[in-house]
């Protein structure tokens, strides 16, 4: 390796000064500069106004989206002090929006417990702004401060006289730093709604300018009223949600739980409001309580005298919905995306709390736990049933030459990073993609007949069904609680469909799978859907490629309009030949493939369940209210 001939100095070291660091590696400090990003930094603002509201100072929260793109947060909080800063010499206000990890989060005398993670917040969203203005109402007194970029513009100045006290926080977001600048009122309503249930009584508004579209979320009923509106598309067990909030050594235990006659299980954890979609130390001492209060009860009551074991954590949970929140100074976060508690004491005062609770309400509930159980035996039976199922699958295998799906026509690689597999609709779709793929490292493993809903199934019919039992061998990953990202065999699982009522179906079916049994290949982003074209337009040799009707029209516009125009509308993916295949839906440098992500896992538990559930009306609802967005949908 040849070296750098430069001297390696205290010269060649660089100094970011104030904010500088954060624009130059914003993904640092917000994740991405994409669409999460973006909304992050409405995030960061909300949670210094949820803080307030948790110190027990504020109760409304106005979220609005402004004709310009910019976004304003109000409070009714204390509002920022506008005092000199003993060491810094400067307004409180200034040093706050200017310094990082700086603010009251870090003085437990002003906030016992804060959703913000590491005290870098509303500091990052002023760096990362092309404008930001803060209005403070506090003390009888109107304050403002400007900023660009981060940058002050003015001093702190006094504006005028008020009898309200608060915060308002208006920035616009830098065009130079994020892919995009445009907020949405769906993602920004969906975590609005959740921090209302979270936290009961506090009045929170969102408004869009530019749509019309509002929105009010207030729920007195807290978590309980969370719990309740993920299952509205399921069959309670029992009504209402077993719901209690204890506390021990300065941290607060909250949990609401309801059994449903569905079979996948829901839990969703916060930490001070921050959503802990890796789990942790919390959720631990919440399932070991669980499981050992519900086995003593059952061995009490002699209802496993049929069983040759105690229930397992899978089978006390089936059918679950569970939001658990815990509110508690300095939590240590670990994990990926910093959203796994690592607090070793939590498990300990958790299990003991959830174990005293669910002790004391069964007692007093015994047609409750009786219902519970019958359920959680039942889900053993199946569970068992599967397990050897899934024996006889491994010795099958074991005794074949080949332990492949017949129908996968595998890739000659073997190195999984470089490997991806089409999930193919129909023999004939399968055909055109065998022969137009690159067998180096595309796999085609082709789909038939009707996909089992697995949203109405067990374990045991997941596993020995003939249309699901190929994908799970050939993505060699596992099912359910086994699943391993680890010892996946592509990189990449692209599902290809039609682009009409039954490809939507298939795709809705395989992702529901995916969901509900294979999710951490969902989180680990590889799960992909393929963006097959719509139509062909040629003109003499010349053929292009629309993926919807403004494509095509504007085609069509560049073409000329004459009558040597010939458009093909692609009624399934049978109907392109291999070579046309390979070039519009699978080749690497020209294809387009949509990620499948998990932005917001509530919001995607509610689309499954009403998508694929037992509830009629709720389906009907959401299919009359999201029809409008609807493209591509061939009738």
């Amino acid at each position: 390796m040849e070296a750098v001939d430069e001297e390696y100095s205290a010269s060649r070291i660089q100094v970011l000064k104030g904010l500088e660091a954060v624009r130059k590696r914003p993904a640092m400090y917000i994740g991405s500069t994409g669409v999460a990003g973006l909304h992050h930094l409405v995030y960061e603002v909300i949670d210094n106004s949820i803080d307030e509201a948790l110190a027990g100072y504020c109760d409304r929260i106005e979220v609005t989206i402004n004709q310009d793109g910019s976004v304003t947060v109000i409070d009714n909080g204390r509002g920022i002090p506008v005092d000199i800063h003993p060491t810094q010499n400067k307004p409180a206000l200034e040093v706050v929006m200017t310094t990082l990890h700086a603010g009251g989060k870090f003085d437990k005398k002003v906030y016992r417990v804060s959703g913000g993670l590491h005290g870098v917040g509303v500091s990052v969203v002023n760096a990362l702004s092309l404008w930001c203005e803060v209005e403070i109402w506090r003390d009888g007194k109107r304050y403002i401060q400007r900023y660009r970029r981060g940058v002050p513009e003015a001093e702190v100045r006094t504006i005028g006289q008020t009898d309200r006290s608060g915060t308002k926080v208006t920035f616009l977001p830098d065009p130079k730093i994020f892919d995009t600048t445009d907020f949405s009122f769906d993602i920004l309503s969906q975590r609005l709604r959740e921090l209302a249930f979270l936290n009961p009584g506090v009045h929170i508004s969102i408004k869009d300018e530019k749509s019309g579209k509002q929105h009010v979320f207030q729920y007195d009923g807290g978590i309980s009223s969370f719990v309740e509106y993920l299952d509205e598309e399921r069959s309670p067990l029992h009504r209402p949600p077993i719901y209690f909030k204890r506390q021990r050594d300065s941290v607060s235990v909250e949990l609401a739980m309801q059994y449903t006659e569905s079979y996948s299980e829901n839990i969703f954890t916060y930490v001070n409001n921050v959503n802990t979609v890796e789990g942790g130390t919390h959720l631990i001492g919440f399932k070991a309580a669980l499981t050992r209060v519900l086995n003593a009860y059952a061995q009490r009551e002699n209802m496993l005298k049929a069983m040759k074991t105690s229930l397992s954590g899978e089978d006390v949970r089936e059918g679950l919905t569970v939001v658990l929140s815990i509110k508690m100074p300095d939590p240590q976060f670990e994990g990926q995306t910093k959203t796994k508690l690592g607090n070793s004491n939590i498990r300990g005062i958790v299990e003991s709390l959830v174990t005293e609770s669910l002790t004391e309400f069964f007692e007093e509930n015994p047609s409750v736990v009786q219902k519970i159980l019958l359920k959680s035996i039942e889900a053993a039976r199946a569970r068992e049933a599967a397990r050897r199922a899934k024996e006889l699958t491994r010795r099958k295998t074991a005794l074949s030459s080949n332990s492949l799906p017949g129908k996968l026509a595998d890739c000659s690689s073997k190195n999984p990073e470089e490997c991806e597999i089409f999930l193919v609709e129909g023999d004939s779709a399968g055909g055109s993609a065998k022969q137009g793929r690159d067998r180096r490292f595309q796999a085609i493993l082709p789909l038939w007949g009707k996909m089992l809903n697995v949203e109405k199934a067990r374990i045991d019919r997941v596993l020995a069904n003939d249309k699901l039992e190929p994908i799970i061998t050939a993505l060699g990953a596992g099912v359910g609680e086994e699943c391993d990202s680890e010892k996946l065999r592509y990189n990449k699982i692209i599902i290809m469909a039609d682009a009409d009522v039954d490809g939507s179906h298939i795709r809705t079916l395989i992702l529901t799978f995916f969901f509900r049994y294979m999710r951490s290949l969902i989180e680990k982003g590889h799960i992909y859907i393929a963006q097959p074209p719509l139509f062909s337009i040629r003109k003499g040799k010349e053929e292009q490629y629309a993926y919807n009707e403004e494509e095509r029209d504007a085609i069509v516009r560049r073409l000329g309009e004459d009558k040597g125009i010939v458009i093909q509308r692609y009624k399934g993916l049978g109907e392109m030949n291999p070579d046309q295949l390979w070039k519009t839906t699978m080749n690497p440098e020209t294809r387009t493939l949509l990620k499948v992500t998990l932005e917001d896992a509530v919001e995607a538990e509610k689309v499954f369940s009403t998508l694929m559930g037992d509830q009629v009306e709720p389906r009907r609802k959401f299919i009359e209210e999201n029809a409008k967005y609807v493209q591509n949908l061939d009738v």
